[in-house]
C-alpha cells in the first residue's frame, strides 16, 4: 500500500484506510437509506483546494524559451485534417519562426541555413526512418527541439503538436507557457469529434483555446466554378457554438494548397495574391487578435 492511505485521506474523508471504510458510507440492511455525511460550503471549497494542490505536486515549472515572446500550438486532435499545413502557413506572422516539418529533404547546407528557423523531427531521424521512439526519449527530443535552437529574438514561435491528446501535447502545454492553441478541423463529423476532445484537453491544462480553423471547407470547380461541400458545411461553426469559440476562418479545399505545400513554397509566400493566401492572413489577423499581451 506504501503512500496510497497518506494520498488518498484527504480526498476521500470517510476514508481511514485504503479497503477500509466506514460503515456508514454503505447502505443498510433494511432498505435504511445511508447516512451522509454534512459537509459546509467552506468545507466543500477547502477540499477542492487540497484536491487541486495534490494534482499539482510533480508538475514542472513553466519555463520561457529564451528570445520568444508568445508560443502558439496549432492542433487537431485527429490527423489528416491539414493541421500542419495549417501551421506551416504560419508563416501569416510576420517575423514567425515555425517547427516545421515540410521541407526536410533539402541538403544539408540549406538545413544548416535554416536551423535558427525551423525545426522538425524530420531533421533528426532519416528520410524514410519511423520514429519508434518511447516517451522519455520523445520527452527528451522535444526538450531538445524548443530549447536548444537558436531561435533568435522572436515575436511568435508556432507548434505544429501531432495527433492525439497524450504525453506530447502534456509536456509541451506543462513545461512552456503556452498563449494559445489553435484548433484546426475538417467539417467533417468524425474530425470534429476528435476537435472537440483537443479543445477540452488545452482547457484542462489551462491553454487558452483561441478559436477554430474550418480547412477543406468547399471546393471550387476550376471550369464551372461550382462550390461543392464535400466534407459537409459548417461543421466547424457548430462545434465552436457548442464550445463558446469563435471560427478564426475557412480554409478552401483547392489545388494550389496541395501543390505549394508539397514543394515547400507556402502559398502565401508563392502566390500571396490568391484567395487561398489571403485566407490564411486573415485568419492570422484573427489568431493576433485573440492573443494576451506578451510578457514584459
Amino acid at each position: 500500500m506504501g503512500a496510497w492511505p497518506r494520498f488518498l485521506l484527504p480526498l476521500f474523508p470517510q476514508a481511514s484506510l485504503w479497503g477500509s471504510v466506514r460503515r456508514s458510507a454503505w447502505p443498510m440492511s433494511g432498505g435504511a437509506s445511508p447516512r451522509r455525511p454534512r459537509s459546509s460550503g467552506a468545507d466543500s471549497d477547502a477540499l477542492k483546494d487540497r484536491r487541486a494542490q495534490i494534482m499539482a505536486r510533480g508538475l514542472p515549472k513553466q519555463k520561457p524559451i529564451e528570445g520568444v515572446k508568445q508560443v502558439i500550438v496549432v492542433a487537431s486532435g485527429k490527423g489528416g485534417v491539414g493541421k500542419s499545413t495549417t501551421a506551416v502557413k504560419s508563416h501569416w506572422f510576420a517575423g514567425c519562426r515555425c517547427i516545421w516539418p515540410f521541407n526536410s529533404k533539402d541538403d544539408e547546407s540549406s538545413r544548416k541555413s535554416r536551423i535558427i528557423r525551423d525545426m522538425s523531427m524530420g531533421f533528426l531521424v532519416e528520410e524514410k526512418a519511423p520514429v519508434v521512439w518511447r516517451g522519455l526519449m520523445v520527452m527528451s527530443a522535444i526538450e531538445k527541439m524548443i530549447r536548444q535552437v537558436d531561435w533568435g529574438q522572436l515575436d511568435y514561435l508556432v507548434i505544429d503538436m501531432p495527433p492525439g491528446t497524450g504525453d506530447v501535447q502534456l509536456s509541451v502545454s506543462q513545461n512552456v507557457p503556452v498563449s494559445g492553441a489553435v484548433i484546426v478541423s475538417t467539417p467533417q463529423d468524425i474530425a470534429l469529434m476528435d476537435a472537440h476532445k483537443g479543445a477540452e484537453m488545452f482547457r484542462k491544462v489551462h491553454v487558452p483555446v483561441l478559436g477554430l480553423i474550418q480547412n477543406m471547407s468547399v471546393f471550387q470547380c476550376p471550369k464551372c466554378k461550382h462550390e461543392t461541400h464535400i466534407f459537409g458545411a459548417d461543421g466547424a461553426k457548430k462545434l465552436a457554438k457548442t464550445l463558446g469559440l469563435d471560427v478564426l476562418g475557412d480554409i478552401p479545399l483547392h489545388l494550389n494548397i496541395r501543390e505549394t505545400s508539397d514543394s515547400g513554397q507556402p502559398i502565401v509566400f508563392s502566390q500571396p495574391q490568391s484567395n487561398e493566401a489571403k485566407a490564411y492572413l486573415r485568419i492570422a489577423a484573427e489568431v493576433v487578435k485573440r492573443l494576451p499581451p506578451p510578457p514584459a
